[in-house]
């Protein structure tokens, strides 16, 4: 305790420590949960490894590891490219500053919709744009610009409208586009259970943070898609409190 008290920190090392901090925190809290943590924790070991190799004296594998961590920086932003995209994308619309506004009622609109279009088992797959723009995504739909009803996006979506294998977009509370192509993930590939429009779900949530609702059209079951993590079999009051939650992160 007298060895702390003694210490004598100027306020531009605390801000620095501070900032480190915040820094690393924030990387924890963007690879939480995601595939990122199974490359860090080989990152890990390799290291160790190479820390090995350095102290047991084998010359030929610390030689082999050395040139390998030589080039750190250029892997991990390979390894980490699509992570490293989505927070610079998060950083720079404002994440911290401003949170995206959904009324209730146009909630309780696309939750109505959603259910109605389940109990038919017709589905159908909806974008909700929170802090990263999805305009290039968008521009490749057909552009509506329309109020958020209930019926507008049942009807989007029935078997003979040109529209429905694609997805709507809505944002700041208005369908922006629908028909609209969204990137696969590569994830479920080997999974019977989930067809295109769940991993079309999952690929815009891994290149953005936006949120996106699926209706299969085989089982007639609701899924969300957000940050990479697909949660499935949910009821009209799991969906209302999973979408308000979200938009208030």
């Amino acid at each position: 305790m007298e060895y702390l008290i003694s210490l004598n920190i100027a306020w531009r090392e605390a801000l620095d420590i501070l900032l480190v901090a915040v820094i690393y925190a924030y990387i924890i809290h963007l690879v939480r949960g995601t595939r990122a943590v199974a490359v860090i924790y080989g990152l890990v070991l390799v290291l160790l490894v190479y820390y090995l190799s350095s102290e047991l004296g084998l010359y030929s594998l610390n030689w082999l590891l050395t040139n390998f961590l030589g080039s750190i920086v250029l892997i991990i932003i390979i390894l980490f490219q699509g992570d490293l995209r989505r927070a610079l994308a998060q950083m720079g619309a404002g994440r911290f500053f401003k949170k995206p506004q959904l009324a209730d009622a146009v909630v309780d609109e696309i939750a109505q919709a959603v259910m109605t279009l389940a109990k038919g088992n017709v589905g159908a797959l909806i974008v909700l744009e929170r802090h990263v723009p999805l305009g290039d995504v968008i521009e490749r739909g057909v552009p509506l610009d329309a109020v958020v009803t209930g019926s507008l996006l049942t009807t989007i979506f029935q078997v003979d409208t040109p529209l429905h294998d694609g997805a709507v977009i809505i944002r700041r509370g208005r369908i922006a586009a629908a028909g609209c192509i969204l990137p696969l993930s590569s994830k479920l590939k080997a999974q019977s259970l989930f067809g295109t429009r769940h991993r079309a779900a999952l690929g815009i949530s891994e290149e953005s943070d936006a949120l996106s609702i699926v209706v299969s059209e085989e089982r007639g079951t609701v899924s969300i898609a957000m940050s990479g993590r697909l949660t499935t079999s949910l009821n009209d009051q799991r969906l209302r409190r999973v979408i308000k939650n979200a938009l208030e992160r």
